[in-house]
């Protein structure tokens, strides 16, 4: 989501003092209109890594999507492009029989994907749908052989895994900062552009909650709690990934910052890339 511009706020981007000087990349340069995709985002990731890598800096990436690491580390399978039709097909099966019945198509069709899909991520369901309806192949027939994007031993990796109730008190706090900050002035604006359901930045945490009251439907209290039970479980599911596909990689398992950052160091000094 912080790829987009327009929800800095409710997105969580970095600001300029908490940027401190350090440059960032691919923060909030797409328009929401635009299908951002796991591929379009790795060819900008690596093009990133090597002007940074050019510069003679170290390139630190961050965030709490798995299936974009993975693509890093593991490849990405070459898919053909999917056109509108067979596009707005997927789309009519979730508009009008629902996510159940999309994810009932996806596993009758590639049970292998739909396994990897946790819960109701529309995005990859109609990706994993939509491929099939285009190609008449599963998406896992095209991800077979995949080749890392980035070679191994050129990069070292960790997961931080705080304890929940810690990060699930961390989480509700920060959506009333969030608040404070003008999130719900911030999604007034968005709204204005009347932007289809469809979308995966309509997948923001807390948007579609805040759109909500704004539209009357339900309480600003109610939208609190909404979007925190919501980010929670986004958090579940991190854990979920991180402890499932990630359980190779170190684990730093701390709430204090201080710890979290010895421990980070000392990983990097025992695991240099090369």
């Amino acid at each position: 989501m912080q790829v987009y511009y327009g929800l800095p706020i409710l997105t969580a981007q970095p600001g300029l003092a908490e940027q401190d000087g350090v440059v960032h990349h691919l923060y909030g340069h797409l328009d929401a209109r635009c299908n951002y995709s796991v591929g379009r985002w790795l060819d900008e990731a690596l093009g990133a890594i090597q002007a940074v890598r050019a510069k003679g800096k170290v390139p630190i990436l961050v965030g709490g999507t798995g299936l974009y690491f993975e693509a890093l580390t593991r490849g990405l399978a070459k898919i053909p492009p999917v056109g509108e039709v067979a596009s707005m097909q997927a789309i009519s099966v979730l508009e009008n029989k629902g996510i159940k019945a999309l994810r009932a198509e996806v596993t009758r069709i590639d049970p292998t994907v739909a396994a990897r899909i946790l819960g109701n991520d529309r995005q990859r369901l109609l990706r994993a749908y939509s491929v099939y309806l285009e190609t008449g192949q599963s998406l896992s027939s095209f991800q077979k052989d995949t080749v890392p994007a980035l070679a191994p031993g050129s990069w070292c990796a960790m997961t931080l895994y705080p304890e929940r109730e810690y990060l699930y008190a961390r989480i509700a706090a920060r959506f009333d900062k969030m608040l404070n900050l003008g999130a719900l002035e911030e999604v007034r604006t968005f709204a204005e552009r009347g932007l289809s359901d469809t979308l995966p930045v309509m997948k923001a945490l807390g948007l579609k909650a805040l759109m909500c009251h704004i539209n009357g439907q339900i309480t600003l209290e109610h939208a609190k709690v909404e979007a925190v039970r919501d980010t929670r479980r986004y958090a579940k599911r991190q854990y979920t990934w991180a402890g499932g596909r990630f359980s190779h990689w170190p684990m730093i398992k701390t709430n204090e910052p201080a710890e979290l950052l010895s421990k980070a160091l000392c990983i990097i000094e025992n695991d240099k890339p090369a």
